[in-house]
């Protein structure tokens, strides 16, 4: 019973200062505060949980999650690698590669590329490169010839198109067999540019794909690789099924995971992520100080009702509920109004994004840079959950000095000075 009064009379109390221009103002900041608040956490976090997403799919999809690469030559018997990887839990698929540096020409010197020879009836198994490129791409690295492929970075900045000749200055691997091992010795390679894939980001620039078998010539291999590109359920587990899988090996291999190569990229995020949500706690936080001083007002403003309810007999725990009432109040509007921005806004955050580019003719993220050129976004409801509760919390933590400091009201003192 006590508690229903407490919020009948707490409603009142807070239809009735809205009279107060003062302290509606003061009120009305307060609940904007946790509003704004709660909406720009929630976008953020949606725009994190949109980095994490493309890394994993865009990224991660195409960048192995491990590779096993033999130490100072081939791997000449990959196909047992593959059937130990089958064995280990929690890897899913394994793909034999050639990899070889070289140098293309380009106006004004030289350019370092990385070059990735791939069979892509495996290559499919542990990457989606295919999908960033035309089926007439893929199939031309299917063929066993000098074909290869290109990202459209490079691509746009050598001038090059489908059909286009390039030459590919790589050590003379024969020559490197031989006693004399002379070093700076290179070997020109003709390619026929293919096809072109886009994936943004340096991976554009510095990596081109060619057929497995053409790598292998290149490199004298014969039936050997240079490594094995493995792919994993869960790519946070990509170091420990790394580790399992080249220990079991005979052969000195180089073990490396994509928290090696791309790792500092999820590192920044959580990074990102962590640190916003600080900054916008703090940011809620001080909205609901201003509940404090809209309570301590409404407190004073009200001690000659506090003092007649308490001559009542009203108990000092229901007193204090009635202004805890009052601050749940801004809390609960500000939360609900919050949310809802915050859901609506994070829906359309990508659209909303591209509008302002072509608004405003800027570009906000730029695919020379980073791995994408959009702003991603995706709604986790927990996060709207966590978001809202913190807020609530907080909002209904900082009712509990004024409340308190009500139920202190000396209905003696109070009356006297009416």
């Amino acid at each position: 019973m006590s508690q229903m009064l407490s919020f009948w009379v707490g409603w009142r109390f807070y239809m009735a200062r809205q009279s107060n221009r003062f302290i509606s103002f003061i009120s009305f900041a307060s609940t904007a505060g946790i509003a704004l608040g709660v909406a720009v956490l929630i976008t953020v976090l949606s725009a994190m949980n949109g980095f994490e997403k493309e890394l994993e799919q865009r990224l991660l999809g195409v960048v192995p999650h491990g590779e096993l690469t033999g130490v100072n030559e081939p791997i000449r018997d990959w196909q047992k690698i593959a059937k130990d990887a089958q064995l280990i839990e929690g890897i899913k698929a394994t793909a034999p590669f050639i990899h070889l540096q070289g140098l293309i020409q380009k106006p004004g010197g030289f350019q370092g590329l990385s070059v990735i020879g791939i069979d892509t009836a495996l290559e499919a198994n542990v990457s989606n490169i295919a999908d960033f490129m035309d089926a007439k791409s893929w199939l031309a690295l299917g063929q066993s010839g000098n074909n290869i492929v290109l990202g459209r970075g490079l691509a746009d900045s050598l001038s090059l198109k489908v059909g286009d000749s390039i030459s590919l200055y790589t050590p003379d691997f024969a020559a490197k067999q031989t006693e004399t091992k002379r070093i700076g010795s290179a070997k020109s390679h003709r390619f026929v540019v293919a096809g072109i894939f886009d994936i943004g980001g340096e991976l554009d620039l510095t990596t081109a794909y060619i057929p497995l078998t053409y790598g292998a010539q290149i490199l004298g291999f014969s039936d050997g690789v240079s490594g094995v590109r493995i792919k994993v359920d869960d790519v946070f587990a990509a170091p420990r099924l790394i580790r399992t899988l080249g220990y079991s090996q005979q052969q000195y291999m180089y073990l490396s995971d994509w928290t090696r190569t791309q790792g500092h990229l999820y590192q920044d995020i959580q990074l990102v992520r962590a640190v916003m949500y600080l900054v916008l706690a703090l940011v809620i936080a001080v909205a609901c100080f201003n509940i404090v001083s809209t309570l301590v007002m409404a407190v004073r403003d009200k001690q000659s009702e506090i003092a007649i309810l308490l001559t009542m007999g009203m108990a000092k725990i229901t007193v204090m509920g009635i202004f805890v009432v009052q601050g749940a109040l801004n809390g609960i509007l500000g939360c609900l109004i919050g949310g809802v921005l915050g859901v609506v806004i994070a829906l359309n955050l990508s659209v909303m994004a591209s509008f302002i580019e072509q608004a405003l003719g800027v570009q906000l993220l730029s695919a020379d840079v980073y791995f994408i050129d959009f702003l991603p976004s995706q709604l986790h409801w927990q996060d709207v959950i966590l978001v809202v509760s913190l807020a609530f919390i907080m909002s209904l933590i900082s009712t509990l000095y004024p409340a308190w400091k009500a139920s202190q009201t000396m209905p003696a003192t109070a009356l006297a000075g009416r």
